[in-house]
């Protein structure tokens, strides 16, 4: 059977098409993402009337009620792009297409912008993708597991040097934990914690009741019996008893550690808990053809208010 990347389905758009549909088409792209129950016409974000005045030499708009005057990007994650639309949704398209993540290098040369309008740019479609799981409930079948990324330590030269470097008396301080609760066929969402055991509490808070969790065998998961009917697997005899299992926890991990090592070679500890969400959102929506998904990830960042923590990085303003 054809993996589904394979198949022509998971292709309906291209960059050929985003370049060749031109600016007007691309800025009329982005009016039908930032309203779309008014089919592409401006509504006032300061008011919300739905009367405007169009000033195409600005690509700006006039509210007939408060006069105020906005863009279509006004408000949004983008507030205050210098890209044109075209450069802007083809970074979206991307982004979306890498399976494993892509590097904020590679979006620079493929745009040919600085590198850090290139990193800005990917944190905030990470920061638009990580609106998916707000607020989320887990329900079903669902698997909870959690990894450690980063603290790396380099092992010593001599053998009779070396340490466990597993030991927490050896670590840096600096590796974090990241906990995956993963229904089974359905939705996933990530935490990032000092430790599995803080991290499995806030994820088990957004477990639904009546669900079934399935862990392994570390002491940390023996709570969960108090709250959900759990299975527990011992990963020291097999991976699958028939019943219980983490194999699609795991899977999310065997991902985001390909994003790390294969695309990203580090993440920095500020910035882990947003590319565990984009790994997240990349699970959930993988099989969904690469044109929707810049529609859903584009949509979600002109939903999105101004972000507070990319305005201004470089100048040190968040």
């Amino acid at each position: 059977m054809q993996h589904f990347l394979l198949s022509s389905a998971a292709r309906s758009l291209s960059l050929k098409k985003v370049f060749r549909m031109g600016e007007d088409v691309a800025y009329q792209t982005f009016c039908q993402m930032r309203w779309p129950e008014t089919e592409g016409e401006a509504v006032c974000p300061r008011c919300g009337c739905t009367e405007t005045y169009n000033i195409t030499s600005r690509r700006k708009f006039k509210c007939v009620g408060c006069y105020h005057q906005f863009s279509v990007t006004s408000g949004t994650i983008f507030a205050s792009r210098k890209l044109s639309y075209t450069d802007l949704l083809a970074a979206i398209v991307i982004f979306v297409n890498g399976a494993k993540g892509v590097s904020a290098l590679q979006v620079s040369r493929d745009l040919d912008v600085q590198y850090k309008t290139a990193f800005v740019l990917s944190h905030k479609l990470r920061e638009a993708m990580a609106l998916e799981d707000a607020g989320q409930i887990l329900t079903g079948e669902v698997e909870v597991d959690g990894a450690y990324f980063g603290g790396h330590i380099r092992p010593a030269n001599r053998k009779t040097e070396r340490r466990d470097r597993r030991l927490a008396i050896y670590q840096t301080g600096k590796r974090q934990v990241v906990v995956v609760g993963r229904e089974r066929g359905g939705e996933s969402l990530t935490v990032v914690a000092k430790s599995e055991a803080k991290g499995g509490e806030i994820v088990a808070s957004r477990i639904h009741h009546m669900s079934t969790v399935h862990a392994d065998e570390a002491s940390h998961w023996d709570e969960l019996h108090a709250k959900f009917e759990t299975f527990r697997i011992n990963h020291q005899h097999s991976y699958s008893d028939g019943i219980a299992c983490t194999n699609q926890a795991e899977s999310f991990f065997s991902r985001l550690r390909r994003m790390e090592i294969g695309t990203h070679h580090h993440i920095a500890g500020p910035y882990l808990a947003s590319y565990a969400a984009e790994a997240s959102w990349r699970e959930d929506n993988r099989r969904v053809c690469n044109g929707n998904q810049t529609a859903i990830v584009g949509m979600a960042a002109m939903a999105s208010r101004v972000s507070r923590r990319w305005a201004g990085y470089w100048q040190r303003a968040d």
